[in-house]
């Protein structure tokens, strides 16, 4: 008789009793909070709070001096619209 799965977990491997009775031992245990929230990987922050996503359509010619400008500096297009706003806004 096969084992009984209670789905799959966000990984692709079920979720199985034997999964579910050690994830239940592990919790009952307890977790250290510190190394929990501590940040792992992702995206570095970029100023000292959590940054926004604005969108700007671009026309082209001037998408294409941008990819050339990001390429000739070796950087993405998103620092390189960074620092020209910052130095057309006066922002340091």
């Amino acid at each position: 008789m096969p084992k009984k799965t209670h789905g799959t977990t966000a990984s692709g491997p079920p979720i199985t009793d034997e999964l579910v009775a050690e994830l239940a031992g592990k919790a009952e245990a307890g977790y250290d909070v510190d190394e929990l929230l501590r940040r792992r990987g992702g995206r570095p922050p970029i100023g000292s709070a959590a940054a926004t996503v604005e969108s700007v359509r671009l026309d082209p010619d001037l998408r294409e001096a941008l990819a050339q400008r990001a390429a000739r500096d070796h950087e993405t297009t998103s620092s390189v619209i960074r620092k020209a706003l910052r130095r057309y806004l006066d922002v340091a």
